[in-house]
């Protein structure tokens, strides 16, 4: 079974874009300790069934899933959740 993991931070590629590739996601574990991940071992927890992500919008529980681009490439976005589709872009900067 997968656990349930809430991204509370993203890194991009250029932070003013709303189109730039998310590079890392991260958050604090159950021990206020923080994690990061880099997009590839993301995508591949999911693929594997490793992780279930999620990000937090108005209290309720919105996952992200691996998508694929027209040019092929995967990343990573929520659910539409019928309110906004960036939730997972318009999360604040990982720290260093």
């Amino acid at each position: 079974m997968a656990d349930n993991i809430r991204i509370q931070c993203i890194n991009k590629s250029d932070r003013m874009s709303a189109h730039e590739r998310i590079k890392f996601i991260g958050g604090i574990n159950p021990n206020n300790t923080r994690w990061k991940l880099s997009l590839d071992q993301a995508i591949q927890g999911i693929e594997s069934g490793k992780w279930r992500f999620y990000v937090n919008v108005n209290n309720d529980t919105v996952w992200v899933i691996v998508a694929t681009s027209a040019s092929g490439h995967k990343y990573l976005k929520t659910q539409n959740d019928g309110d906004q589709p960036n939730n997972l872009l318009s999360l604040p900067e990982c720290p260093p």
